[in-house]
């Protein structure tokens, strides 16, 4: 797999490099470092705060929920 390293933007390879996606152990290890340095974040939450607060059976994809316009889409011709 063929690849653009993240820290010096030089082409990788998979096949190659044994430090892929990295070209090299130098770069890994800056990657590294910044992120036990706090230069990188995650902006998001992996989870959503309010959605951990929902019950189960409000999640589950298989419940039907009933459309308040059900009828009129009877007449409708596709």
């Amino acid at each position: 797999m063929k690849h653009i390293c993240p820290i010096c933007k030089r082409p990788t390879d998979s096949d190659r490099d044994a430090d892929f996606p990295f070209c090299s152990e130098r770069c890994r290890l800056l990657d590294l470092g910044a992120w036990a340095s706090e230069k990188y974040v995650v902006s998001d939450p992996i989870f959503d705060e309010d959605e951990e607060n929902i019950p189960e059976r409000e999640h589950d994809p298989n419940r039907h929920i009933p459309r308040e316009d059900q009828d009129k889409d009877d007449d409708t011709i596709h």
